[in-house]
């Protein structure tokens, strides 16, 4: 038994993403490392937010989401990616991180081994034990990202039950193809694993790459939690307006946690995200596109300074390769010296590591306007030379 006072020191560290932003304002620097856009926030959606809250319902929606948001989200499935999803899989929730949580505690039971790819987002291992599990890390192979099935094989124990992925990965962009995840399909039905896989940025691949979801593959698709986030396809981080899509089963595990977490989403947001994925398909290439141009905008300018910037087709980020750009190949230095010498803040991708981290690259979120990438563009180029 432990007391108050020993629970409460206990050190709480704060993420990266904190710190970083914290020494941005402090001194004053262009913030390229926490991933929100400051792009104009789409009309059409804060419209449609703005008809909800005056015309619509402002009390208690049902617990697995509005009928006509899960209806919605199915038909934009079947639009964008020709999946065939009834709603009754949807479970809408306060957030992907609020879907996450809820699905690995509804999978996750004490002492259970889960593996997680790095680098990923910061949230996974918490989540696993808080659920009472323990990790196991496989790591994605520079600089080109690839997943290794026979890594994941190889990590497997007696006791691992599940596997985490991300795809497209945050922070490096990355898509797994369909037949990495037909060779991991096949992986979990041999060992009767579950699957959770984080697909908040299908919205936001950039470069045309197909999305293929776990879903889509026949021996994931009775053990796969797939998330998806509004806040991503629409670019509205600060809705936090997510879901969970699983067979009913799971489905109805991950609502049995969500609602002892949040219970519910905030009713106008759900309506309006209901309307926003009704847009036709012309809108939702367009929004992209503007990420598209900014994204080219900042890794040409950086190209041109001399910089190395790996190639990648989803997220709102682009990855600089430390000792290609004739640069030291410690990412937290350069970070460091970055915010000193240029005023520009990025993230170092070995701060999404547990273990063995990668120490060569940095993260630039490029979902900024005309002017923050210019001078960002301008003062990176200065340090480069």
């Amino acid at each position: 038994m432990t007391s108050l006072a020993e629970r409460l020191a206990v050190p709480r560290a704060t993420t990266v993403f904190e710190r970083m932003s914290a020494l941005a304002r402090e001194t004053g620097s262009i913030n390229l490392g926490q991933g929100f856009p400051d792009l104009p926030d789409p009309p059409e959606l804060i419209a449609a937010a703005q008809r909800a809250l005056a015309e619509r319902s402002n009390q208690y929606p049902p617990m697995r989401g509005l009928a006509e948001l899960r209806a919605g989200i199915a038909a934009f499935y079947a639009r964008e990616q020709g999946q065939a999803i009834d709603p009754e899989k949807i479970v809408v929730t306060s957030g992907a991180t609020e879907a996450l949580a809820a699905a690995l505690l509804a999978l996750v039971a004490p002492r259970d081994e889960v593996i997680l790819v790095q680098p990923c987002y910061d949230a996974y291992a918490p989540l696993v034990t808080r659920a009472g599990g323990t990790v196991r890390y496989v790591s994605l192979a520079p600089p080109h990202w690839t997943l290794d099935p026979a890594a994941l094989a190889a990590a497997l124990g007696p006791k691992t039950r599940g596997i985490v992925l991300n795809t497209p990965n945050n922070p490096v962009g990355t898509v797994l193809d369909r037949a990495t995840l037909e060779a991991i399909g096949a992986l979990c039905a041999a060992h009767d694993l579950w699957l959770v896989c984080d697909e908040v940025w299908e919205g936001m691949i950039l470069d045309g790459t197909p999305h293929c979801s776990a879903l889509d593959i026949p021996a994931l698709a009775q053990r796969t939690v797939k998330i998806g986030s509004a806040g991503k396809i629409f670019s509205l981080t600060g809705w936090k307006v997510g879901w969970a899509v699983a067979a009913p089963p799971l489905a109805a595990a991950v609502a049995a946690q969500h609602q002892f977490l949040t219970f519910t989403t905030a009713t106008p947001l759900q309506w309006a995200v209901a309307e926003g994925l009704a847009l036709p398909p012309d809108w939702h290439r367009a929004h992209r596109q503007r990420y598209a141009a900014a994204r080219a905008w900042l890794c040409d300018s950086l190209t041109a300074a001399g910089y190395c910037v790996l190639p990648a087709s989803g997220t709102w980020f682009v990855t600089i390769d430390l000792a290609a750009s004739g640069l030291p190949a410690d990412d937290e230095a350069v970070a460091q010296r970055l915010i000193a010498e240029a005023r520009v803040a990025a993230i170092p991708v070995s701060a999404f590591y547990a273990e063995q981290p990668e120490r060569g690259f940095l993260r630039l979120c490029f979902a900024k306007d005309d002017v923050m990438l210019d001078e960002a563009a301008h003062r990176l180029a200065q340090f480069r030379s």
